[in-house]
């Protein structure tokens, strides 16, 4: 059984995943820590429960969900997986960081790139990528059927959906990746997303202004 831990890093409140199972093996999505005091609550989490991480992933390549990619990857000698189509968000990342106020030192290279129906292995446990484009070319959302979750990035919130006012956003495609990858899950599945609460696919498509496609 996969155990799911979030954190909220950086001041964007990014959610950073750790993903882990009973062999102790464990994955890290979306690094957004900022400074050595989220990087200590990371690592004390991981230090403190036993933890063997085997693997970075990026949900997209947006500033804020890259910033702590590097200090995972040393400090773990972990390779990153990602979507190809991340290549230019990161190439540009500095200049990225800038606009929005960060600061980012080394920028992690993409090791693996990953794409749809790609199984994602660690420990005793798969998740399935789902290939996810709309708020960012390259989006990935990372999905366990057996543990009934997704780990949607900034494609689906708690009532809300990923901005596409950003580069390569696009409104129409996003609520496609929506519809077709995310709402085809059981309605019991659990959608952890990129910023703010969970929720899960069957409130969402009862209730998301934005993509909601049924009534009860």
């Amino acid at each position: 059984m996969i155990t799911v831990k979030q954190f909220a890093f950086n001041p964007f409140q990014v959610n950073t995943y750790v993903l882990s199972d009973e062999t102790k093996e464990c994955i890290i999505i979306d690094p957004g820590m900022q400074g050595k005091l989220e990087e200590d609550e990371l690592t004390d989490y991981i230090d403190a429960n036993g933890l063997k991480p085997v693997l970075l992933l990026n949900t997209h390549a947006h500033i804020d969900h890259i910033v702590g990619n590097h200090f995972v990857a040393e400090k773990y000698n972990l390779q990153l997986n990602t979507h190809k189509d991340c290549v230019g968000f990161l190439t540009n990342a500095a200049a990225y960081a800038d606009s929005f106020g960060l600061k980012i030192g080394t920028v992690k290279t993409i090791d693996n790139f990953i794409g749809e129906e790609e199984v994602i292995k660690f420990g005793n446990s798969t998740i399935q990528v789902l290939y996810t484009p709309g708020h960012a070319d390259g989006s990935l959302c990372f999905y366990s059927e057996k543990d009934d979750f997704v780990i949607t990035g900034d494609v689906l919130f708690n009532q809300s959906i990923g901005r596409t006012d950003l580069p390569t956003g696009n409104y129409d495609l996003l609520q496609q990746s929506i519809w077709e990858k995310l709402f085809t899950l059981p309605d019991r599945t659990t959608a952890w997303p990129g910023h703010g609460p969970e929720t899960n696919i069957g409130f969402e498509k009862l209730h998301n202004p934005f993509v909601a496609i049924g009534k009860e």
